[in-house]
């Protein structure tokens, strides 16, 4: 019993130990100093989607979490305005169906009517297609819509705040992306 109760507590402190940290290539490391690449993880790609370096590569997928990022941060927003209770008035279908009569969260996709939700794919669909792009190519950086029309204090800032604030927005994302499915 003490040979038992000695090999596990030998196997639970290997869990404490330092562990080697490889090299990383050098296709990596042209990411390391991104927005975004923040400790304790620093850069992150399991998955190897841009271990070739490949810069084209890697704003495109920049551009696909910022995006899907503000989408759900008004994603959370509106989970918990309704959550609170706060609701359209209203019907929602010519059938009767009021706004208040739709569940919460992801039970709200099979109660909602087929019309309403070709009608929320469409608006998608022309956001995606015309509104959140970069049309006047006056974009600063990978995910710059305001197209020479929105400002709202941006150009008044210093370049180190800028990189401060577009980190907070990209934290500010993933925590969304997460805590949307939960």
């Amino acid at each position: 019993m003490k040979l038992i109760i000695a090999a596990t507590l030998a196997a639970s402190a290997a869990a404490f130990a330092p562990s080697q940290v490889a090299q990383s290539s050098t296709a990596l490391n042209a990411f390391e100093n991104e927005v975004g690449a923040q400790q304790p993880l620093g850069f992150f790609d399991p998955l190897g989607l841009v271990s070739d370096g490949n810069e084209a590569n890697f704003d495109r997928l920049r551009y696909v979490e910022i995006k899907h990022g503000r989408v759900a941060m008004l994603a959370v927003v509106g989970y918990l305005i309704e959550e609170a209770g706060v609701r359209l008035p209203g019907e929602i279908s010519y059938d009767g169906t009021t706004f208040a009569d739709i569940p919460s969260g992801f039970d709200a996709l099979s109660a909602i009517p087929q019309a309403g939700l070709l009608q929320i794919m469409l608006f998608a669909g022309v956001l995606e297609l015309f509104v959140m792009q970069d049309v006047t190519g006056e974009g600063e950086h990978v995910g710059d819509f305001r197209n020479g029309a929105l400002d709202y204090g941006w150009d008044t800032f210093d370049e180190e705040t800028k990189l401060q604030k577009r980190g907070i927005e990209l934290n500010q994302g993933r925590a969304a992306m997460m805590g949307i499915l939960a």
